[in-house]
């Protein structure tokens, strides 16, 4: 049978998602807490990737097993044996065809930025102590959405077929404490979040005007666009699948 399994983290101790020599990551240790349960190797395929030290309020992956007979029980188990920044939500069985990566209709980040210093966001946001103009920052990030090719966002030398997204949402907004960006598009390319928000902090200090990302995307050169931002701001914070794949178990 194929299952999803729906499960969160803190990324600052892991060197992101995918199993990697030599480095310690969230799929590494799942799969580990799987095989001490189950007494067989479970591989999971992942939703996508996350690079080291990056969050997720939401991840899914899925995986191939006989029958889980209690679901639940076996759902606290697996949250026994892991560590506080991984737990699971929940398990459920979908359709033999359904792919955690492949099947995902859209995706969604958070980027976390702080204007006052506050020594409970030192591993979990951005601090920034230059003013920063929210509107500016704004008006940019809407120019994201006349745009289709984001290479000037992408990690130089990356294997991909396509450079294509489609942003269907981006905007800044202040939330409590703390300054937000979201931002929602069918895919993203490695490293894309954290050179879109390096690249509207330059528009929100003054550095660079609003018009001017125009420029940068049709630039299509890493280069061009600005630094990338630290990875403990930024938060993966949902996976939207066809009603196909989740109705089943709702």
């Amino acid at each position: 049978m194929r299952y999803f399994i729906e499960f969160s983290y803190l990324g600052k101790d892991y060197h992101g998602w995918q199993n990697q020599p030599n480095a310690i990551t969230v799929q590494e240790v799942l799969e580990k807490a799987f095989f001490t349960l189950l007494r067989e190797p479970v591989a999971l395929v992942g939703a996508g990737r996350t690079d080291a030290g990056v969050h997720a309020k939401q991840m899914f992956a899925h995986f191939n097993f006989d029958e889980i007979k209690d679901v639940q029980l076996f759902v606290y188990r697996l949250n026994a044996l892991l560590p506080e920044a991984i737990a699971v939500q929940d398990i459920f069985a979908v359709n033999e065809h359904a792919h955690a990566r492949f099947d995902a209709e859209e995706r969604t980040y958070e980027y976390w930025v702080l204007q006052d210093k506050n020594p409970f966001y030192g591993d979990f946001a951005h601090y920034i102590k230059h003013p920063l103009d929210v509107a500016a920052m704004n008006k940019a990030a809407e120019l994201l959405l006349e745009f289709k090719d984001f290479e000037c966002f992408s990690k130089s030398n990356t294997d991909v077929r396509t450079y294509l997204c489609d942003v269907k949402k981006a905007i800044w907004e202040v939330k409590g404490d703390k300054l937000v960006f979201t931002i929602t598009a069918d895919r993203f390319l490695r490293n894309m979040v954290r050179a879109v928000v390096g690249t509207l902090l330059e528009v929100g200090t003054g550095k660079t005007e609003p018009a001017h990302v125009k420029s940068i995307i049709n630039s299509k050169n890493r280069s061009k666009a600005g630094p990338s931002v630290p990875a403990k701001g930024l938060y993966l914070t949902s996976v939207l699948y066809p009603k196909k794949i989740t109705e089943k178990h709702g």
